[in-house]
């Protein structure tokens, strides 16, 4: 198992499936980070109090709504899984704001992270003309899969968000999710 902390403790053990999501830069107002930050709930209720404000952001940035900053990151995310085999790909979506990923990792989280973060958001930034800025939010949420059950819920849950969040009738609809058609 690995660990390591940031603003979050981070556990990776090894043969298990790990759901991890992130978010743009500023996507959420710093008093609402610090307010969720300094609740008293669990780290659970804290992400889902979190992905409810993501799922009906209006405002800040929602570059990823942008189809070709999407395809950056569902790019990343591909090359990720099938050349380098840094992980498998169970499930992934990418929203307006933010991402999801189910993956069973094969190398340290934090590789795989850097590597997709990383060059989306350079590239990303340049096809918005931000070149240099920050794109991504440093910190992300991940939560190790306790079993089959438990992993059939999170493809779901990930699979279901832009339905959930309002943005399309059904899940096949979302061109930047592995529910379209084709897949990866």
């Amino acid at each position: 198992m690995t660990y390591y902390e940031r603003n979050l403790p981070h556990w990776h053990p090894t043969s298990r499936w790990i759901f991890v999501t992130w978010r743009l830069h500023g996507s959420l107002p710093l008093d609402v980070v610090e307010r969720l930050r300094s609740s008293e709930c669990d780290a659970g209720e804290r992400f889902a109090r979190a992905e409810r404000l993501l799922d009906g952001a209006k405002t800040g940035p929602l570059w990823l709504s942008n189809s070709q900053v999407a395809k950056i990151v569902v790019q990343c995310v591909s090359h990720g899984a099938l050349a380098l085999r840094f992980y498998t790909l169970i499930a992934y979506v990418v929203m307006p704001n933010h991402v999801h990923l189910l993956i069973d990792p094969q190398v340290p989280m934090k590789r795989i992270t850097a590597g997709i973060k990383g060059v989306s958001a350079r590239d990303a930034n340049r096809v918005l003309g931000r070149t240099g800025q920050t794109f991504w939010q440093a910190e992300s949420f991940d939560h190790w899969v306790q079993d089959t059950a438990e992993g059939a819920k999170i493809k779901d849950y990930v699979e279901q968000n832009p339905v959930k969040a309002g943005l399309v009738g059904s899940a096949e609809q979302w061109p930047w999710s592995s529910a379209a058609k084709p897949s990866l």
